[in-house]
């Protein structure tokens, strides 16, 4: 088995393996992954984090041993939303977003393939509401997993990450995940609520605020109000998103 490491600050997934495809997540610096198929200057890769497969240029990684990936200390995760990396052998600089691993860091360095890298964390409160209103007015981007641009299951993975929480990519992965609230006037604050379309097939996800606003990627990170036929947009004057289930993860 092969196995590889996001040694950029980003690096995207496509579909595809060609450049034009569409972008279905990305990878954030210091993720892993195995590496499952090769396609002119492609590869096909399984993450380690999520198991999502998808497609990465072979220019955008480092190859990792697979004895790094399996015996590593777990990764301490990023909660800035850019951090500033500097590559030791050449004091070059990758900043890297909310959300990157850290494999292997300890005073200040952590080991991406072989290189090293100095990195000054800071401490932040661990507030969950908090780190969610960090994301207001960030763009939706289909596949995107950063403030410069996320979907709306990118987002709650993102915040539930922070939490020690592992969720799957997508939406309707993390609607098989937690535990049921039975009525949304019993739903906290991180919980997560779910969508469907008329097919029954659930394409939306949000986090909680309480039991009448949600925060959710749509058109960009916002605050709106929720009932249980579903989300209410004051802009917008009519209801965008119909409710499914309510989900409990902490």
């Amino acid at each position: 088995m092969e196995y590889g490491i996001c040694n950029l600050g980003m690096i995207p997934l496509r579909a595809e393996p060609r450049h034009q495809s569409e972008m279905v997540s990305q990878l954030l610096f210091g993720e892993t992954f195995e590496l499952l198929e090769r396609v002119d200057n492609w590869v096909r890769v399984v993450t380690t984090f999520d198991g999502y497969h998808g497609w990465i240029s072979d220019l955008q990684f480092a190859a990792l041993d697979g004895y790094q990936l399996v015996t590593g200390k777990p990764s301490v995760i990023t909660n800035d939303i850019i951090t500033e990396a500097v590559k030791l052998s050449d004091q070059s600089k990758i900043y890297i977003p909310f959300g990157s691993s850290l494999p292997f860091f300890e005073d200040g360095k952590c080991t991406i393939g072989n290189e090293e890298y100095h990195i000054e964390l800071q401490n932040h409160p661990n507030n969950l509401v908090n780190i969610a209103r960090a994301f207001l007015n960030a763009p939706y981007v289909w596949g995107g997993r950063t403030h410069a641009g996320i979907d709306c299951s990118g987002y709650v993975q993102a915040l539930m990450r922070t939490q020690g929480v592992n969720l799957q990519r997508d939406a309707w992965q993390q609607a098989g995940q937690g535990n049921v609230v039975d009525f949304l006037q019993a739903a906290q604050a991180g919980d997560l609520a779910f969508f469907d379309n008329a097919e029954g097939r659930i394409i939306h996800v949000g986090m909680m605020l309480g039991n009448d606003r949600i925060i959710h990627a749509s058109g960009k990170v916002k605050i709106d109000r929720i009932d249980n036929q579903g989300i209410y947009s004051d802009e917008l004057k009519k209801y965008t998103h119909t409710l499914r289930i309510v989900k409990r993860f902490l």
